[in-house]
């Protein structure tokens, strides 16, 4: 009861929804939306008409894909993600689930689809492209972030081999060593002991595909003052803060999902059964039937036949045993957790909403203007039998193996004001959050954390180390220091291979390598090369059969490629340089590029098109900044689709202090200035000033309108 009176505090219980919503949205000089309601649900009634303003198609995108209903949308070859959502997401369900939610959060929910309904009914020019209605319930699709996260590590190409009952090869998001930008984030939280103000600082760094997120500051007189990153369609800050703390999330480590091997018999009377112990159980079957659009525009219908045990959905075989998936499902809860978040005022606040348990996947790091500088792990932990290795499937038949419950938010890993002044996360294990002062690993069932160190570890640690004193600037300089960590280990193999198999023809080359300080930067020449030869050797890695005996492509890289690899790698990367541009000494900043060409979800890159030179690279490097670029067809630049986005950093003192820059602008729309007016800013990583207090906003208002439902 002391817990449910707690959120009931937290949350300021509403009445009952009134029949209509009112809110102001205030526009500044960046396009960003300043919302203000009386209520809560008055609150997210603008907050979300105002993404909507910015880009209704990226919402409606989330909701197609959360509610298993893409295909409706994108045709046929959507039908396996729309299965696959719908294995875990049931409408009726969530109907049921929201019909018993709390009443303050069904008023959040009605004054959330109220919102998108009145943006509908005003902007009849908008055409959605499959939902014109939404419902309350349907927010409880999308969350807490972390389930689609979850539910995305089931690959598609086996779940498709499962159910249709034919071969389908892994696709090139599944491969395990493939190259591409690491998902997850920077979190930096520095105290009072650190800060040259005597104030908590946070860094909140999101590394996303880039526009996945709106930047909106949301207020109600009911005690929300929100501001930060809230991903299309959902009607809470996501990463951000209010006017006394703040959170930034990152991608855990933690094991967060299971599979368990499931041992199937064909059962006399028809269905299946699978063996638990020593009994022989029933296989859950259920049909699902899914809509998709037909090529003429029509929609037509499948039918699947679905199958579970209780550890969860089949969702692949392996051999004669299917594999059932196990995750955290608790919708309800999980977007009380999250709303809740951003009411938290202090640590004892933030661990209060934790006891929701609700948090799958998301490290946590917070300030407070109490002094307070902590990182928090995930409070989704299930208990397992720490004698199996739960990072492959484990044995279903096997009672032991089944999870027994969450452990007690006592139990995980967590660091509170520790001594040395600064904790942090970027998407690696808590062993190494807050230097020695960091909980240790022994400490910890292995399923605590099955990520371990990341290229940019050493690189947090470095930056965080080596000033005695932050303030923003020093913190924004630290965010975007231009330190490439991975090559101090490679550039030397390279130049030993040279040394026992010299060539004339890459001498000059690897004696400008040498010489590097491994640094990116506009004009550096050593950037490009060492990059291109970074990808070339990562591509040798995964051919080779030496690379399944290695926990990824870096360590295989360091200390087992070969001299004939490490040098075959850098003549391809020379010859590709010398065909794409007429020489290997290329500039950084005349491949590596940011382009908005259009609104689209899905660009197209064009070299003859504007675009803007990029200073920060990959993190598979090590970068902090991170830009995850590629080449595209018919291009010979890079372009980047990942990475740094929304990039902000806050002082919490008397008053709240912040810096933010978002990917490109805040508006969807070509035709807007604030489709790409960010642009300079976020290349340079300079960030501009938050306007967080009215009077800040003084002089910057480039618009104001109040809307209401009708």
């Amino acid at each position: 009861m002391r817990i449910l009176a707690t959120f009931t505090a937290l949350a300021l219980v509403l009445p009952a929804p009134a029949l209509a919503y009112q809110a102001t949205i205030t526009r500044d000089d960046w396009g960003i939306a300043h919302i203000k309601g009386q209520s809560d649900a008055d609150a997210v009634f603008g907050m979300i008409y105002a993404q909507a303003e910015d880009d209704f198609n990226r919402i409606e995108l989330n909701y197609l894909t959360n509610l298993g209903r893409l295909a409706e949308a994108q045709g046929e070859s959507a039908i396996w993600s729309d299965l696959r959502q719908r294995l875990f997401i049931d409408p009726a369900e969530l109907k049921r689930q929201y019909a018993a939610s709390p009443a303050w959060l069904k008023a959040l929910m009605q004054g959330w689809a109220a919102g998108l309904n009145q943006y509908l009914a005003d902007h009849p020019e908008v055409r959605p492209k499959v939902i014109t209605r939404f419902e309350p319930w349907m927010a409880l699709c999308f969350s807490e972030g972390s389930i689609g996260g979850d539910i995305e590590n089931v690959p598609l190409s086996q779940l498709e081999a499962f159910y249709s009952g034919r071969q389908v090869p892994l696709a090139l998001g599944e491969q395990p060593f493939a190259y591409r930008e690491p998902a997850g984030s920077n979190g930096f939280a520095i105290g009072p002991s650190h800060s040259a103000s005597g104030h908590p600082l946070l860094l909140i760094n999101p590394h996303t595909s880039f526009f996945f997120r709106s930047e909106q500051q949301v207020q109600s007189d009911s005690g929300l003052n929100a501001y930060g990153a809230a991903t299309w369609g959902q009607f809470f800050i996501y990463q951000g803060f209010n006017d006394a703390a703040g959170w930034m999330h990152t991608s855990s480590g933690v094991d967060n999902v299971d599979e368990f091997t499931e041992t199937i018999v064909k059962r006399p009377a028809g269905g299946f059964a699978y063996r638990y112990g020593k009994q022989s159980r029933a296989v859950q079957e259920k049909a699902i039937t899914l809509a998709f659009r037909k090529a003429d525009g029509s929609i037509g219908q499948r039918t699947f036949a679905t199958y579970a045990t209780h550890h969860g959905p089949i969702v692949r075989s392996v051999g004669d045993k299917w594999i059932a998936f196990a995750l955290m499902n608790k919708p309800v809860a999980a977007l009380q957790q999250s709303f809740l978040r951003t009411k938290v005022r202090s640590v004892a606040e933030f661990r209060k909403v934790g006891l929701l348990k609700a948090n799958s996947s998301n490290n946590t790091l917070f300030a407070s203007n109490k002094g307070e500088y902590a990182y928090f792990h995930p409070q989704f932990l299930p208990v397992r039998d720490d004698r199996f290795d739960y990072t492959k499937p484990v044995d279903g038949s096997d009672p032991a193996t089944d999870w027994k419950g969450l452990h007690p938010l006592s139990a995980l890993p967590q660091v509170v004001n520790p001594q040395n002044g600064w904790v942090m996360n970027v998407n690696d294990g808590p062993w190494w959050s807050a230097g020695k002062d960091s909980p240790k690993q022994g400490d910890f069932p292995r399923y605590a954390d099955a990520q371990g160190t990341q290229p940019r570890t050493e690189h947090a640690i470095a930056v965080l180390s080596a000033r005695p004193k932050f303030t923003l600037d020093s913190l924004i300089q630290a965010a975007y220091d231009p330190w490439l960590p991975a090559f101090e280990t490679l550039i030397p193999r390279l130049a030993q291979a040279q040394a026992r198999n010299p060539d004339p023809k890459r001498a000059e080359a690897i004696t400008m390598l040498q010489a590097w300080d491994r640094k990116w930067g506009l004009t550096s020449v050593e950037t490009t090369l060492a990059v291109n030869y970074g990808e070339v050797l990562w591509a040798t890695a995964e051919k080779d059969p030496g690379l399944k005996d290695f926990p990824g492509v870096p360590q295989w890289m360091a200390s087992a490629a070969s001299d004939e690899q490490h040098l075959a790698a850098l003549d391809a990367a020379m010859a590709r340089l010398t065909a794409d541009f007429g020489s290997w000494k290329v500039p950084w900043g005349d491949i590596n590029h940011f382009q908005r060409n259009d609104g689209n979800v899905v660009q197209t890159f064009d070299d003859a098109k504007p675009s803007a030179p990029v200073m920060f690279a990959s993190a598979n490097w090590g970068s902090l900044a991170a830009f995850g670029a590629s080449r595209y067809p018919g291009t010979k630049r890079y372009y980047g689709t990942y990475g740094n986005s929304f990039v902000a950093v806050v002082e919490f003192g008397p008053r709240v202090r912040a810096r933010a820059v978002t990917a490109g602008g805040e508006s969807g729309d070509p035709a807007s200035p604030h489709f790409a007016d960010q642009v300079g800013r976020y290349v340079s990583g300079n960030l501009r000033p938050v306007y967080f207090y009215p009077e800040d906003l003084q002089g910057h208002v480039k618009s104001t309108h109040r809307i209401a439902s009708r």
